[in-house]
């Protein structure tokens, strides 16, 4: 008796979602990555989902890939289709912002709920090793001569790379607006345009050319970092003469209007996933640099985001 009695209380907790955490912390969690297959974005999207399972927080996840205009169109779905989902995610970060300030769109990053800043990620910028050139002040050299037979290849517009390259510009004494900047949708196509030699100059995150780096199919020329990266063979920015400093932060937003508790069972989820042997092995080999931030302190962080890029991207000649 006492046994069916307790079952139904469980069943009615369940039913009004004030189940303790741990008691229904096995959920099926859908994570939205606004970028093709192949950036860092997606791996840092299914990093994520690997060690959310490893935590014990997710059952399952599964992942849906909506690339293009940084991010942007994989947060309209994403805010769109999942208000009230308490299992849906997405992953943000200062790339969407970029992306939002320089299209001049209402920032639909406000409807979402804000979970988690993961970490950190700096910029790298690469040569294919067949290319003519050797270093950055190769580029920068070839720039001031001719700037528009400089292509620098990238993601959206309004990316951290795309606004290093504009800055690296105007360090240099070149007009920002004669940067000849090369969107791509994703990492896949951007390594494969690099690669082929269809753009002169390559820029993003470690994460997406790490591997052609170790294979010896592309060099390293620089990184956007204050101090040099571990694991990264290349000068930063200010080594070579030029000031600029720019990361890209990357974290997670629920759906709109989920409850608090239900916010905060995400947050304490990711969290855990974050303590995880797998995620710090990610975090590893990609060099990512941590910088958990969570709830309404991380909400206010993208807030002043927005200011701080507005700022930048205004000072570039961006918008």
């Amino acid at each position: 008796m006492r046994r069916i009695t307790f079952l139904k209380a469980l069943a009615a907790l369940s039913a009004t979602g004030a189940l303790p955490f741990p008691a229904w912390a096995a959920v099926d969690i859908k994570t939205m990555i606004p970028a093709n297959p192949g950036g860092g974005w997606d791996a840092t999207g299914r990093a994520l989902g690997k060690a959310m399972q490893e935590a014990g927080f997710a059952a399952s996840v599964s992942y849906e890939n909506k690339g293009g205009a940084s991010g942007t169109i994989g947060l309209a779905q994403f805010v769109n289709s999942s208000k009230r989902d308490p299992n849906a995610i997405i992953m943000t970060g200062a790339t969407m912002v970029g992306g939002i300030i320089a299209s001049k769109q209402a920032s639909l990053l406000q409807t979402a709920t804000p979970l988690v800043r993961l970490m950190s990620e700096y910029q790298v910028f690469v040569l294919p090793t067949t290319s003519p050139f050797k270093t950055m002040k190769d580029v920068v050299e070839q720039m001031k001569k001719d700037p528009g037979s400089v292509k620098w290849g990238g993601g959206s517009r309004g990316t951290t790379e795309h606004i290093a390259a504009v800055m690296i510009a105007r360090e240099a004494g070149v007009d920002p607006a004669k940067v000849n900047y090369v969107a791509f949708r994703g990492g896949g196509e951007a390594v494969s345009s690099i690669l082929g030699g269809n753009v002169t100059v390559g820029g993003s995150g470690y994460t997406e050319f790490g591997e052609y780096i170790k294979a010896g199919k592309m060099r390293a020329i620089a990184v956007t970092s204050e101090a040099r990266l571990k694991g990264i063979d290349a000068p930063t920015l200010k080594e070579q003469g030029l000031n600029v400093v720019i990361g890209n932060w990357r974290g997670v937003h629920g759906a709109p209007d989920i409850t608090p508790d239900q916010r905060k069972a995400l947050i304490e989820g990711i969290v855990k996933a974050t303590k995880t042997r797998a995620w710090q092995q990610a975090v590893e080999q990609n060099g990512w640099t941590p910088a958990l931030l969570t709830a309404d302190e991380f909400g206010k962080f993208v807030e002043d985001e927005f200011a701080s890029l507005r700022a930048t991207m205004t000072k570039a000649g961006m918008i």
